[in-house]
């Protein structure tokens, strides 16, 4: 009897994980990730941007970055240029929602002027590179819808969780993302972008993880863009976290007054 009831109870407790829909395992799977990248407050990091042409040339970008942890909403996060001349003091400021338009503002010192980026052009290029507006935001939970495609091996021994998340905000330059988690720390590795027209347009990858504290955080980001044949680079240094940033520090009146 004692058998049959442990039978029994297996069976109930197993049943709802052997029932778990691709939607729900895509959208735990994305929630776990999320839960593991919360509590770092804020971070600042020295970024070197590169864009490559189709021939290879090359042109370079120096930028520092500050971030800012929220709760109940988005991040914020401040890109400032330092280096070419020629765009020193351009500022880009993102506070990013959920389904809510992200609210992003750049400072052209050429310009001497702020100017709102509106939510219909989120599908556009970044300062020439390969990232489009809507790709610096934070990449909130509620942004997207889930589902679960496939477990695969993705090097040195180790395995990825691969995930299909299709755009719930409007005015995306995307019809899906499938993208790449590792199942152990869960962190990104790789996304494929796919244009309105199911076309693969482009291919975001992550190297160099390190930890700093309890997170994980990448040394380079590649983006291919394969439909131009453009690419473009981010390699990440000094990266710090809890420094005591606030709101005070993401402030879009300031964006001129920034050095």
């Amino acid at each position: 009897m004692k058998k049959m009831i442990g039978i029994l109870l297996l069976a109930t407790f197993t049943l709802p994980v052997l029932a778990e829909s691709p939607e729900e395992k895509g959208l735990r799977i994305a929630q776990a990730a999320d839960a593991r990248d919360t509590g770092w407050k804020d971070q600042t990091a020295n970024m070197i941007m590169t864009l490559r042409n189709r021939s290879g040339e090359e042109s370079i970008r120096k930028i520092r970055t500050k971030s800012l942890e929220q709760k109940g909403d988005g991040d914020k996060s401040l890109s400032l240029f330092d280096e070419p001349a020629d765009i020193k003091g351009t500022a880009m400021l993102t506070f990013s929602h959920g389904l809510k338009p992200d609210d992003q503002w750049l400072y052209l010192p050429a310009l001497k002027r702020v100017k709102r980026i509106s939510s219909r052009n989120k599908s556009g290029p970044f300062m020439g590179s390969e990232f489009a507006f809507e790709d610096l935001g934070s990449q909130e939970i509620e942004k997207y819808s889930y589902k679960y495609l496939k477990e695969e091996a993705c090097g040195k021994g180790w395995k990825c969780h691969v995930l299909e998340r299709t755009p719930a905000y409007k005015h995306s330059g995307y019809s899906k993302q499938v993208a790449w988690l590792d199942a152990r720390e869960y962190r990104p590795v790789k996304i494929d972008y796919y244009d309105r027209k199911g076309s693969k347009l482009k291919t975001l990858t992550w190297k160099g993880y390190k930890t700093y504290g309890n997170f994980w955080r990448a040394d380079e980001m590649f983006m291919q863009n394969h439909l131009t044949g453009k690419s473009t680079t981010l390699k990440w240094a000094n990266y710090k976290l809890n420094t005591g940033l606030g709101d005070g520090d993401f402030n879009k009146n300031a964006l001129a007054r920034l050095r």
